[in-house]
């Protein structure tokens, strides 16, 4: 097996172990590995392999009276609130058959509970296992406690994402600070270049070390040897540790196949992900359609154009919603990898392409129409398969796609996408000929013109991202002379009072203002509330700004080969595969 081929393979074959033990089973999942499966086959992948239920992995969830077998698929450690869930689940069953299968290897177990190393086969597993016996209320059930990295979700052949460590951010400067206030001072390290993952809070030590050991699997599975490079302090942490795993080290001196492997700092390259590049379908439908609930990588799809019923509130959520995921059909999958990397004006075009094929198998009245495709022409396409049970069963993959590409071409974020993008270029012009005060103060009317309703009306949300644009394009921000930084400043602390006041006099609190106030309704948003948070929020800004001016500190190169414990890191892995046993 090529090494190329190995990655695609490999995601799928971390389910197998799952796969073996859920016949007759209920499965209780969270959210990270269900969207790992969601990418990997879906929900059929389970029932074809005999399981009788999934549910969500909840306190509220339990077996019925007549299923005697459960299996827990979860992300994190046994212990805790995880463990606490499964205790939950299996008092309000009748199981006498339970396997747990979670994503963190057992080495980290021993971590996570501080326990020796060097003790022989799975302790912290075998002690679960009896837990696991005495809440069914027989230590003569079975029980069966095991490791399978289930974190991967193949969007496409080519890339490969892992929900399951979606939260794992790049250190800041406020994240040094935090570490050395708990540190003797003349142990203090002086930047983010000079600690060590053992310097890191328990629970970012079991994240990164987890992520070191499950990208070993991967490596151990296409039999390669890597080479690592990084560039940013937290990159540099997750490739030393690969570097010093024993098991890496064993595999590299056998490995037959090469490859080079690079971590990049996210915050290094926050321009990419926040600008409004405004020339790709997939990030428009990413970027605007609602996100399927408890999903960081896939997106809802209202489906009832699909039926005859009108749109209102009482149909509203009737239908469950489609998505991009689409497993079962190879037309499917090439037309979201076409979504993917084409142009908008490309991809478009495929997606029309597509729809009119597929109602040209099925003998469909379709009317075709040459010149610019519309949102109003794509659903009128889909319109046609609703009164075939038979055609729409079969081509739902490229009609979910195709109703995702309408939808988003029509919705109404789109008017502010453009919008956006100009703001962006303006901003980036006047930072090449002012600096950062200057540009900063340049978003004050922007601020005030969206907040009275005139001008252009951006939402709080767009109003974020542009900040979070300015300070990751900024050059040498907050890092000049004294005088340059009390300038910003200043200017800073005005755009803190504008965004209260802003904030404040929300209606609604979009899902990204919740997550960055902590708060779920317009009422609890208190101005002393909203004010502290855009302080902690500048000053993160400030940290990223900092981290991106420091990249010429990351210039050195890691390669674990030579022992050469340097610099470079990051949460965006390349994988570069050469020539097989070069």
């Amino acid at each position: 097996m090529l090494p190329a081929d190995g990655i695609v393979c490999f995601p799928g074959q971390t389910w197998e172990k799952v796969l073996s033990k859920v016949k007759k089973a209920v499965v209780f999942m969270d959210d990270r590995c269900s969207e790992s499966l969601h990418w990997n086959g879906g929900a059929a992948l389970l029932f074809e392999a005999g399981a009788r239920n999934i549910k969500q992995f909840s306190s509220f969830e339990a077996g019925a009276q007549n299923e005697p077998k459960a299996v827990f698929v979860v992300s994190t450690v046994l212990k805790g609130r995880t463990a606490d869930i499964i205790k939950d689940i299996i008092s309000l069953s009748h199981f006498q058959y339970c396997v747990v299968f979670t994503t963190v290897p057992h080495s980290i177990h021993l971590l996570a509970n501080n326990v020796n190393a060097d003790l022989e086969g799975n302790p912290v597993f075998e002690q679960f296992e009896e837990k696991l016996c005495e809440w069914m209320g027989d230590m003569n059930y079975t029980a069966e406690v095991m490791h399978a990295p289930v974190v991967f979700a193949p969007l496409t052949e080519h890339l490969h994402l892992l929900p399951a460590f979606s939260n794992l951010f790049p250190l800041l400067d406020v994240d040094l600070e935090s570490i050395n206030e708990k540190r003797p001072e003349k142990k203090r390290f002086g930047s983010l270049m000079d600690m060590d993952v053992h310097s890191l809070p328990p629970g970012l030590q079991i994240q990164i070390k987890t992520l070191a050991l499950t990208l070993n699997g991967l490596f151990e599975f296409i039999s390669t040897r890597e080479e690592s490079f990084s560039v940013g302090p937290m990159s540099r942490l997750i490739a030393t540790e690969l570097a010093n795993l024993p098991q890496a080290k064993n595999r590299r001196k056998t490995a037959p196949n090469k490859a080079s492997v690079v971590f990049v700092d996210r915050t290094l390259d926050l321009t990419g992900a926040v600008g409004h590049h405004g020339d790709n379908l997939a990030e428009k439908i990413l970027s605007v359609l609602p996100q399927l609930p408890g999903h960081v990588t896939d997106v809802q799809v209202d489906m009832l154009e699909l039926t005859h019923l009108k749109p209102t509130t009482d149909t509203k959520g009737i239908l469950a919603p489609g998505c991009l995921a689409q497993n079962q059909s190879a037309t499917a999958k090439l037309l979201w990898e076409t979504m993917l990397v084409a142009k908008q004006k490309e991809a478009v075009i495929e997606v029309r392409r597509q729809l009119v094929e597929a109602a040209s198998k099925e003998n469909l009245p379709i009317k075709m129409s040459l010149g610019r495709v519309t949102a109003e022409q794509l659903c009128s396409y889909v319109q046609l398969f609703r009164d075939s049970w038979g055609a729409l069963e079969s081509h739902s993959g490229v009609l979910q796609l195709g109703l995702a590409a309408a939808q988003a071409l029509r919705h109404p974020a789109l008017q502010r996408w453009d919008a956006c993008l100009a703001f962006e270029r303006l901003l980036l012009q006047a930072l090449g000929d002012s600096d950062l005060a200057g540009v900063l103060k340049q978003l004050l009317p922007l601020i005030k013109s969206s907040e009275s309703g005139t001008g252009s009306d951006l939402s709080m949300d767009d109003l974020l991202v542009l900040l979070v644009y300015v300070y990751s394009v900024a050059k040498e921000a907050c890092s000049g002379g004294s005088e340059e930084e009390k300038q910003v400043e200043k200017v800073e602390q005005e755009l803190i009072g504008a965004l209260t006041l802003r904030l404040t006099r929300e209606t609604t609190l979009s899902p990204l203002v919740q997550e960055v106030t902590g708060v779920s309704c317009p009422e609890e948003l208190t101005m002393e509330c909203a004010h502290s948070v855009l302080e902690s929020m500048f000053g993160t800004l400030r940290g990223v700004a900092r981290a991106r001016d420091h990249l010429k500190n990351f210039s050195s190169v890691f390669t674990p080969g030579d022992g050469a414990h340097q610099d470079q890191h990051r949460y965006i892995l390349i994988l570069m595969i050469q020539d097989q046993h070069q």
